[in-house]
């Protein structure tokens, strides 16, 4: 184990709390960041649709909102009125973005709170004055009608297009000024940089430009769309002592707590860490009802203590499980268990008596959810013992959806023009997909004898007695998990 002094410092400025940053041999594509955490049993927000009101989340991380993109050469405005190459922003650097002020905008300093890199195709944009701007498809500027991207994507979302102007700054003054003359792919694959900032924007060479808001803290999440969120984990190492603390409360009332809800509470740290046994323990101890959803088979490791906690308090297990084929697998789903990994841990936890639902997601258009594949995918589904199974279709949100789309262009281009269709209103597929997704499930789920549905959304369960883990928590994971690089 060593010390990356230079990941410390910059982790004490967008992490209360850090500890140490180390990496270990046998984690050593991994940076951990060891946090004290002062609370980790949490209220979900008031008015969320979700069936349960407390969460726990001993791994810190973000759902990734998206991933915009630029060149490392970029010229950056700071807020003392010089400029940097993007490429060299620190976190914690004061640079300018905008705010909104009646009809129109200001500049205002704002602090780079997260700087990380990825590889994408890049596009020059060309501006009427000859300013050249080098970005990803996904990545966004600011028009004189609104937030468009560089290119459009599968989902028919606003894009640029010659005679376009961009809002641009100029001695301070922000207004649409120059026209776009020009867009073309410079590159199959680029290093470019991103930052996420306290407005959510910044000056790009003269342009307003959109940043990513993820998180100033990564935790690594088996599917995930950046580098960076495979990389940084933010370990909240005192969790289980804090959240037997809160749960002796005189004021806890013993509700129930789903975790999963936001990152894999069983992801590859978890067997370095080994919170969850404690963390368990803590809910059993004081009558607490708990779920785990998860697609990590390190919880094979605490079936026993799951079995155990189970004859005193409701206890209930999902698991991700959305393919068979192995090689698809592989391709859109590089570094999680097998399928068959997957299967086994569903048998060895519905054979130890515990209920165990099955979100089959993202159920992929054209690719997976034929008949055939969803028949032969909730055979063995139900062979491995599980008592259901929840559908959901693939959701293209921003940052899913521009990997995806450059996946989609690569592998199966055949197939455009359909994602187009059925993602035309954004990032959910449409109601005539959802109804027909629906229509194929549902006498495959009762063929199989299993409880459960394909979800649209918005839709709410059947009415019959709460599993365990609901769908909506199901769902959740999917939000965390969608298809990434």
């Amino acid at each position: 184990m060593r010390w990356d002094a230079q990941r410390a410092d910059r982790g004490q400025l967008a992490l209360p709390g850090l500890v140490r940053t180390v990496r270990t041999p046998e984690f050593a594509d991994i940076v951990f960041h060891e946090v004290y955490a002062k609370s980790v049993l949490n209220r979900v927000p008031g008015g969320s649709s979700m069936p349960f009101q407390w969460t726990i989340n001993p791994y810190r991380g973000c759902s990734h909102a998206c991933t915009y993109c630029m060149s490392g050469d970029t010229e950056i405005l700071m807020a003392d009125g010089k400029t940097v190459q993007l490429a060299d922003l620190q976190v914690g650097d004061e640079i300018y973005g905008t705010r909104r002020l009646g009809f129109q905008r200001q500049l205002v300093p704002t602090k780079v709170l997260a700087h990380w890199t990825t590889v994408k195709p890049a596009y020059e944009v060309t501006l009427e004055d000859g300013t050249r701007l080098i970005a990803s498809g996904d990545h966004r500027f600011l028009t004189e009608r609104g937030w468009k991207h560089v290119t459009e994507g599968i989902t028919g979302q606003p894009f640029l297009a010659p005679g376009v102007k961009l809002v641009t700054d100029v001695d301070g003054v922000v207004e649409p000024r120059l026209a776009v003359t020009g867009i073309e792919l410079v590159a199959n694959s680029m290093t470019l940089y991103d930052i996420t900032t306290g407005t959510g924007d910044f000056i790009a060479d003269g342009v307003v430009s959109h940043n990513c808001f993820a998180r100033n803290s990564h935790t690594y999440l088996e599917f995930d769309a950046g580098r960076d969120f495979d990389t940084q984990v933010v370990v909240k190492i005192n969790a289980p002592e804090v959240v037997a603390k809160q749960l002796r409360s005189p004021r806890w009332q013993r509700e129930h707590v789903a975790m999963g809800t936001n990152t894999d509470p069983y992801q590859r740290a978890e067997g370095r860490y080994k919170l969850m046994p404690r963390i368990i323990e803590a809910l059993a101890s004081t009558g607490t009802p708990f779920s785990i959803l998860t697609k990590g088979t390190v919880l094979t490791r605490d079936i026993p203590l799951l079995t155990q906690v189970s004859k005193d308090v409701p206890v209930g297990v999902g698991v991700s499980l959305a393919l068979l084929d192995k090689d698809l697998q592989q391709r859109l789903e590089p570094g999680t268990p097998t399928p068959q990994a997957r299967l086994d841990m569903i048998k060895r936890i519905t054979d130890a008596g515990l209920p165990c639902g099955v979100l089959v997601a993202p159920v992929i258009p054209k690719l997976t959810d034929s008949h055939e594949h969803l028949d032969a995918l909730l055979t063995k589904i139900a062979e491995a013992g599980a008592t259901g199974a929840t559908m959901i279709p693939l959701h293209l949100r921003p940052g899913t959806r521009e990997w995806f789309a450059a996946w989609l262009t690569r592998e199966r281009p055949d197939l455009l023009d359909s994602y187009r269709d059925i993602y035309a209103r954004g990032s959910y597929a449409n109601r005539t997909y959802r109804d027909r997704l629906a229509d194929r499930v549902k006498p495959l789920i009762r063929k199989h004898g299993l409880t459960g549905s394909s979800m649209p959304r918005g839709s709410t369960p059947d009415p019959k007695p709460s599993p365990p883990v609901a769908p909506e928590q199901l769902e959740l994971l999917l939000q965390q998990d969608s298809l990434a690089n």
